[in-house]
């Protein structure tokens, strides 16, 4: 046997060495601080566990409970919805997830000596739903604060508003000073509400803060709410002076931000999926881009064709500007023509320009029309010559291409005639 097998052999033999993960080493408990029997008699809970302390406010709500326009129970019609749709999109919930809508409130916007003051997590019970908000007692029991949210828990799926870019990435950094106590942070499906009501409300909604998409869309107005800069504020006040009054609007503020996140997604599922149109033009035509996207092609020219058909010719440009690539994907030369033609009189300078160059490629190529595949060729050409939205070598490279497509017509229409 040669030593190289010997070799190989005796490594089988040996096998490899299993690893046994280190048990964590044992937490400093912080003191339990003063201040927090002041919160308690504001009626706030304490809550002791092997990292420290912090305190807790718990509020039930029945399915019935109505926040705007909505009762909580429709959630469980909407997710209903999307089990029907046979849809693949980010957005849908389906049978059997954990669903847990969340927010937080931190003392800052960024740096390592940002914290978060509060946890929201609204759970979905068949029978209710379940808000617990958890407040750091002080920066000594962050460890306790962050174990109790359970959220190193497997399996949730988390609706946040902003929370894929702030919310999340906070309290994977908060996690990280504490990751030798910790149990490991799951990384859990996120459906982030701030994102897709960008898609859905975009060129509609100048903001789409939440309380601005709460007072437009959803039916809910505020009232005596804290503006949300002050929320750091008010909690170094609480921690510092023992006074709860102000921390309590603080979560009461916290509260309306996760009930409306609840009700964000019953109205935005109902505008994703339900026939009944319930908004202007715009969101439709946006939703319609949206399914583009995901390539549920089908279901895009659908929603597309609907706003086309129920609104009026000024609303609709960018519908048919969509619709008429959908057609002319399908080899609906004729119909795609009739949309981009139609589209034309709304669009912007951009969108109206490449319009230009695919009706000057459907008359050419699909409809062998030489001379008006020349008319929209000049056209594009005058457009680009007048044109702001492009820079100067961005415009005499465009040029350069449509003055190359004009001669090559020119010469076709020279053999025709």
């Amino acid at each position: 046997m040669s030593y190289e097998n010997k070799i190989m052999q005796l490594k089988k033999m040996l096998g490899k060495k299993k690893t046994e993960e280190c048990p964590k080493p044992s937490y400093p408990k912080p003191e339990k601080p003063a201040h927090i029997d002041e919160w308690e008699k504001a009626g706030l809970s304490i809550v002791e566990n092997d990292f420290g302390v912090l305190v807790k406010r718990q509020v039930r709500y029945p399915i019935s409970y109505k926040h705007g326009r909505y009762k909580l129970e429709q959630f469980f019609h909407v997710v209903e919805k999307w089990e029907k749709a046979n849809l693949e999109h980010p957005y849908a919930i389906h049978y059997g997830e954990k669903v847990l809508f969340f927010d937080t409130e931190t003392t800052g916007l960024k740096g390592v000596g940002t914290h978060i003051f509060l946890l929201g997590l609204l759970e979905v019970d068949e029978e209710e739903f379940v808000l617990n908000q958890y407040v750091l007692a002080d920066p000594a029991n962050e460890a306790a604060f962050l174990f109790e949210s359970k959220l190193w828990k497997q399996g949730y799926t988390i609706v946040t508003y902003n929370g894929k870019s702030f919310d999340w990435p906070m309290l994977q950094m908060r996690w990280t000073f504490h990751k030798n106590y910790l149990p490991k942070l799951q990384i859990p499906r996120q459906i982030d509400l701030f994102h897709s009501s960008k898609r859905i409300w975009k060129n509609h909604l100048e903001k789409v803060k939440l309380m601005k998409v709460e007072e437009e869309k959803l039916g809910f107005k505020r009232e005596n709410d804290i503006p949300g800069f002050l929320a750091p504020i008010i909690y170094a006040d609480a921690v510092k002076s023992g006074d709860a009054t102000g921390l309590m609007k603080v979560l009461q503020h916290n509260e309306w931000d996760i009930l409306s996140l609840i009700v964000l997604y019953i109205h935005s599922t109902k505008l994703l999926l339900d026939q009944q149109l319930q908004d202007e033009a715009i969101t439709y035509t946006n939703i319609g881009k949206w399914y583009k996207d995901l390539k549920e092609l089908k279901q895009s020219e659908q929603v597309l064709l609907t706003v086309t058909e129920h609104f009026d010719e000024k609303e609709t440009g960018l519908a048919y500007y969509y619709l008429a690539f959908q057609q002319k994907r399908n080899k609906q030369f004729k119909e795609s023509i009739v949309s981009f033609q139609k589209a034309i009189h709304t669009i912007d300078g951009r969108k109206k320009l490449e319009a230009y160059e695919q009706l000057a490629m459907l008359y050419e190529h699909q409809m062998k029309d030489v001379s008006k595949a020349m008319q929209y060729t000049i056209k594009g050409i005058e457009m680009l010559q007048e044109s702001d939205f492009l820079s100067e070598k961005q415009k005499k490279s465009r040029l350069e291409k449509w003055d190359k497509r004009l001669q090559r017509l020119k010469t076709k229409r020279g053999k025709y005639s």
